[in-house]
């Protein structure tokens, strides 16, 4: 061992106002800042969570109230020191935080002056405030007490800690209490995090553990895999990691399936694309929702596709889970088995999705595929060539009959130049990469493309039910059957 009493040192505290402004500059967005508050009030054991906010222009507050254990004056200024926590010390398994520095950082990404209130069974109620212009003023790690108008909001539980967030600079700086565009804003901003915190915490609302109030009214759960619907469809769940974690995929409805406000709802806070991908739980808790981790795109066809990863959270390192919760990256040795279970309920879900196109398509079976590209041989070896007897290509040589020579020695140039050799040798190395047509670009040509064929097709004597079935047999059409649900011949663009 080292013997340390033979080197000099020196004091290199941290300058106290720098600091702090470099635990701000962390990135939370303020749903995942009032999402780690929570996370303390459910490892202080509360049953119940009372979100509120008051509008007053850049002077609004918010506030976080549970009925948990409380702290005495000592505890609640040991909670308040940044770092009060080793993430590497042993802790409890139902444990939610990990470095100690939660309710700090959540609070100063979004205020200037936090404030703690609590009380115990046995002790008196205790209040301390962070406030970061007296530590730029003083130049110290100093707490400050202050009168507070909310001293008395503990009155109605025998213990608890109310948070609340003053000079809420990031959200709320020179905005004006009677601009009633910003006051919409806010309300939308608040909006967005009660549905998040619906989201994150789900699980704890469903099994009765806890009840979360935002504005007095109590919070709704939002179960992103429909679980109790009959048509959502279900995959056994599957041990890794020697039984550390565990992993089930769910395939939700076909919109067919379901209502009007069933959709809306199973569409979740970012919508149907976003929401597709894994969601990693840690003690219940969602830390984060709708990703690949890397290991696929988003596309539209696997919108369908929300697969559960359980975590206990001694795993949080190996998983590399960050301050925020928002942020996962599994273990190289889990990669390839979470990849190949994720393939399978991928491709259920695509199953799924085009189901009703391919009612369309056997129902009217002898309607001709219509490829964009044909294989040909020329002199025994293979070539690709543009389909000219492709609708919309026919529709073009219809438009431009004086230079349809031109168009044609165009379709030849890009025929004989298309690189098979570094296709083939992209596709093989890197078979995930491989886009799709009009991925993660505008889809609306395809739309208007759609609609205008459908109802030259309509018009041209076709029913509404055999044009689609046309339609879905051109290529790129067939990889958007959802828009064939909004084709009618009375519909408006």
């Amino acid at each position: 061992m080292t013997d340390y009493s033979k080197y000099p040192t020196h004091h290199a505290e941290p300058e106290p106002s720098s600091m702090i402004e470099t635990f701000r500059a962390i990135g939370y967005s303020i749903k995942a800042a009032v999402a780690d508050i929570i996370d303390n009030a459910i490892s202080a054991n509360a049953k119940n969570i009372w979100i509120t906010f008051d509008w007053k222009g850049e002077h609004s507050w918010l506030s976080v109230k549970d009925d948990g254990f409380g702290m005495t004056n000592e505890e609640l200024i040991q909670a308040l020191r940044p770092g009060s926590k080793n993430p590497n010390d042993e802790r409890s398994s139902k444990d939610l935080g990990r470095f100690g520095l939660g309710l700090k950082t959540a609070s100063f990404s979004q205020c200037r002056k936090l404030t703690v209130i609590s009380k115990t069974n046995a002790s008196a109620v205790a209040s301390w405030t962070w406030d970061l212009d007296f530590v730029n003023y003083s130049g110290k790690w100093d707490l400050i007490k202050y009168p507070n108008a909310l001293i008395q909001s503990l009155d109605d539980v025998s213990s608890g800690t109310v948070v609340i967030w003053n000079d809420m600079d990031r959200l709320v700086k020179h905005l004006n209490e009677n601009d009633q565009y910003a006051l919409a804003k806010f309300l939308q901003i608040m909006e967005q995090v009660k549905l998040h915190i619906a989201m994150v915490f789900h699980r704890f609302i469903e099994n009765r553990k806890l009840k979360i109030f935002f504005q007095q009214r109590e919070v709704q759960a939002w179960n992103p895999f429909m679980p109790d619907n009959h048509a959502t469809q279900k995959f056994p769940e599957e041990p890794l990691a020697n039984n550390q974690v565990k992993i089930r995929g769910f395939v939700l409805p076909h919109k067919s399936k379901l209502s009007e406000p069933e959709f809306r709802k199973a569409e979740g806070p970012k919508g149907w694309n976003e929401q597709q991908g894994f969601y990693i739980y840690r003690n219940e808790r969602l830390l984060l929702a709708g990703e690949w981790l890397n290991l696929f795109r988003k596309e539209e066809h696997y919108k369908l596709a929300r697969i559960i990863i359980d975590l206990p959270n001694h795993l949080d390192a190996e998983w590399q889970i960050d301050i925020k919760k928002s942020v996962a990256r599994p273990p190289i040795g889990l990669r390839d088995q979470l990849k190949a279970y994720a393939t399978k309920v991928r491709g259920q879900a695509v199953d799924v999705y085009r189901h009703k196109g391919k009612i369309l398509q056997r129902k009217y079976a002898g309607v001709q595929f219509q490829p964009v590209w044909n294989e040909k041989l020329r002199h025994g070896k293979r070539f690709y060539e543009i389909n000219r007897a492709h609708p919309i290509l026919q529709n073009a040589f219809e438009l431009l009959k004086n230079a349809s020579g031109e168009l044609n020695q165009l379709l030849k140039f890009i025929e004989e130049t298309v690189p098979v050799s570094l296709i083939t040798i992209k596709e093989s190395e890197q078979p995930e990469q491989q886009g799709q047509p009009f991925d993660e670009t505008d889809q609306e040509p395809v739309r208007k493309t759609m609609k205008m064929m459908f109802e030259q097709l309509v018009t041209g004597g076709k029913t509404p039910d055999m044009a689609k079935s046309i339609i879905l047999n051109i290529e790129p059409f067939n990889l958007f059957p959802h828009f064939t649900e909004f084709l009618n011949p009375s519909a408006n663009d």
